[in-house]
């Protein structure tokens, strides 16, 4: 592995809030708070210079506030861009006879407020977004309007992720909540099904066994003051796992909160499955590698009973861990990258590089050379959705009680609703009912791990 943070002049030295890379040409674009998209292109790390080189393409001006997220298409044929004050513009790729250019295809206006975050459906099809009017908005992109505006969070909604297989949809809020979406088409009057989503699951608190045989009851999550826009969350590239950041967990009444990021096996996507070991700072970005890879059989004990392997980068608001599903501990730490709160991460399409940016004003890469990453391979249909419903790809964790809803509803501590007050500050970083669900025991607890970068 090569890299490091390149040292050049991003965005006007102004914080960098999101990036991505395009699926087909590679292409890396990022949006700042200089209220620009650029686009960069990246050449392999020479002998002479062990941090790839960065150059710049051109520039997508037509925001008018700072940039927080940016995503390609599937397809890359379009990038989606939203921005502070509410602002999301789909942009289209067009062919030119020097090459090619992006020009301004739609606006999609409706959010009252700042669009943190975003994803495509995997048809790119449709959109959605999350902001800090409190609201979910799934968008038909052909049709550039609301398809359904999913409005259950009483905070910021920092975070949205769409199931690859279409069946479900994630938010993450600084109301410490998760809410995960079920797809439940509606026949319309001529026999076609439109797509609507339903809130299955609301995930706040979890109950932890207590030696004395009490159970000490704590917030799965962060609260608003945790200083950073951004709770991106991600699902798994073959759909068996949500990854979610920004956990905060406690296993004493008397020690500290403990950051990790949870893993939810698709199989029961109403409590964690899994708590990765603890960092020394919040959990605010996730992402997988969008390869799965043969097995090196390095870890037979290891918590996932998958045929491959999955990588994932997990991102702190000062550190970047990398995981893979054969190990327990991560396979790599890099600390020191940023000065100031690292903003988002992204994986190129051939698991070449991974790119982090920073509201430092900077962005960091990584590459990573031939198979060191392992052998990609390639899932039949029916080990991608090997998740669903049929055998569990995890090892469930011990006597974890988490609340959570099968409705619509929202859930507290005295099973009223919740209401979360307070402000994110963007300069310093941006009826209902109770269902305990008890898991069931395993072979092993996992007990979380403090790792200090």
């Amino acid at each position: 592995m090569k890299g490091g943070t390149v040292q050049i002049n991003w965005h006007e030295t102004k914080p960098v809030l999101t990036l991505d890379f395009h699926p087909v040409f590679g292409i890396l674009a990022t949006g700042g708070a200089d209220f620009d998209i650029k686009l960069w292109s990246i050449k392999s790390a020479d002998a002479e210079n062990n941090v790839p080189t960065v150059s710049y393409q051109s520039s997508l001006s037509y925001h008018t506030a700072a940039v927080n997220v940016i995503r390609f298409s599937p397809s890359g044929e379009q990038l989606a861009s939203g921005a502070d004050g509410g602002e999301m513009i789909i942009w289209k790729l067009h062919p030119t006879e020097t090459g090619q250019t992006w020009k301004v295809l739609k606006t999609l206006s409706f959010h009252r407020k700042d669009v943190l975050d975003l994803e495509w459906s995997t048809d790119g099809s449709f959109l959605i977004s999350g902001s800090v009017d409190n609201s979910c908005i799934i968008w038909d992109v052909n049709k550039g309007s609301v398809h359904q505006i999913l409005d259950g969070h009483f905070h910021y909604v920092q975070g949205v992720a769409w199931d690859p297989l279409e069946k479900y949809v994630a938010s993450l809020s600084s109301d410490r909540s998760c809410r995960i979406y079920v797809n439940k088409p509606q026949t319309k009057a001529k026999g076609i099904e439109k797509m609507t989503y339903a809130c299955q699951h609301v995930i706040i608190k979890a109950e932890q066994p207590m030696a004395d045989d009490k159970a000490l009851r704590s917030h799965l999550f962060h609260d608003e003051t945790l200083r950073s826009f951004f709770r991106r969350l991600a699902w798994s590239p073959e759909g068996s796992f949500l990854l979610v950041p920004t956990g905060s967990y406690k296993i004493s009444a008397a020690l500290e909160s403990i950051n990790t990021a949870y893993i939810f096996s698709r199989k029961d996507l109403s409590r964690p499955t899994i708590q990765l070991p603890g960092a020394s700072k919040p959990v605010v970005a996730v992402r997988f590698c969008p390869h799965q890879f043969s097995l090196r059989g390095s870890d037979p004990s290891g918590f996932f009973n998958l045929p491959y392997r999955l990588i994932f980068a997990v991102a702190t608001l000062n550190s970047l861990y990398i995981y893979d599903t054969e190990s327990i501990t991560p396979i790599t730490i890099l600390a020191g990258l940023h000065y100031a709160a690292i903003t988002d991460i992204a994986w190129s399409s051939d698991a070449r590089y991974l790119a982090s940016s920073s509201q430092d004003g900077y962005c960091t890469l990584l590459e990573f050379d031939g198979d060191e990453l392992g052998t990609p391979i390639v899932l039949s249909e029916q080990k991608k959705v090997m998740g669903d419903e049929k055998i569990n790809p995890v090892q469930m964790p011990e006597n974890m009680v988490i609340e959570a809803t099968t409705n619509d509803g929202h859930i507290s501590a005295n099973n009223t609703p919740m209401e979360a007050d307070g402000d994110v500050v963007k300069q310093e970083s941006p009826s209902s009912s109770k269902t305990p669900i008890v898991n069931k025991p395993t072979k092993r607890r996992i007990t979380p791990m403090a790792i200090d970068p």
